[in-house]
């Protein structure tokens, strides 16, 4: 019965249930296996702003979903995604179709949610909560940016731009490319991955060229959440889940 969608054994399912991030572990009871040196695909949930993000094997997911529908209800058929074309995206396929067809959730066993359509009483999915692959600790340090809004920073700069944090005070010092930046950081109870820098404070120098610095700054005005990249960099990610800066360790 833990397993059904439809128990009567199963406690009512609320927003607190799903919060936060899931890996995607069974498509319609098929046990999701990642290919050598992947990753579970897995879709994470914000219940302060019914934002949606994950990633579904191949490229990134991205949406919302009703944070006042009745409890246990959820509509997952309009999710977007970028638009990367990889060797096999069989897997892919499978799980935008599945997510496609889910109208609510359940609480499971051993703390998994399965996601649900109208009239179907196997889960369509199965999700296992996900350990996060990095946490802010993580970012402690002094870190190059080699990118910011898509845009490749060149390494001539005389005044090469960087980010430093410094978790114990829960600062930034920052050189943006002509101006430095400090300030502080915020993050969000509940979703170890969440980082935002709201109150920057820049000195006011004027520049020949002022384009990177102001990339850099658009970035980081705007970056809401951080993962970790492949070959050691590290991503911040804006309130969409879009990519806007490219960070590596100095």
């Amino acid at each position: 019965g833990l397993s059904s969608c439809g128990s009567t054994k199963q406690a009512a399912a609320s927003l607190a249930d799903i919060n936060g991030e899931w890996n995607i572990i069974e498509i319609n009871g098929a046990a999701v296996v990642p290919a050598p040196g992947q990753a579970y695909p897995y879709i994470g949930f914000d219940k302060a702003t019914g934002r949606v993000h994950g990633h579904a094997g191949c490229n990134r997911l991205t949406g919302s979903f009703d944070v006042n529908a009745k409890p246990g209800a959820i509509d997952l058929g309009r999710l977007g995604t970028t638009r990367m074309m990889c060797p096999d995206m069989t897997g892919e396929q499978n799980v935008l179709n599945a997510l496609a067809q889910v109208k609510k959730y359940v609480r499971l066993g051993d703390g998994n949610i399965g996601l649900c359509g109208n009239s179907t009483r196997r889960p369509i999915l199965v999700l296992k909560k996900k350990a996060p692959d990095m946490t802010v600790a993580d970012l402690n340090g002094k870190w190059k940016i080699v990118e910011a809004m898509g845009v490749a920073v060149p390494d001539s700069l005389e005044n090469q731009p960087f980010v430093e944090l410094n978790v114990a005070e829960k600062k930034l010092h920052a050189q943006a490319g002509c101006n430095l930046l400090n300030g502080g950081y915020q993050t969000e109870e509940g979703n170890p991955q969440s980082i935002s820098f709201p109150q920057l404070i820049s000195t006011m120098m004027a520049c020949p060229d002022m384009e990177t610095e102001d990339r850099v700054k658009q970035a980081l005005n705007a970056t809401h959440s951080f993962g970790r990249l492949q070959e050691g960099r590290v991503g911040f990610y804006d309130a969409d889940n879009a990519l806007v800066m490219v960070l590596v360790r100095f």
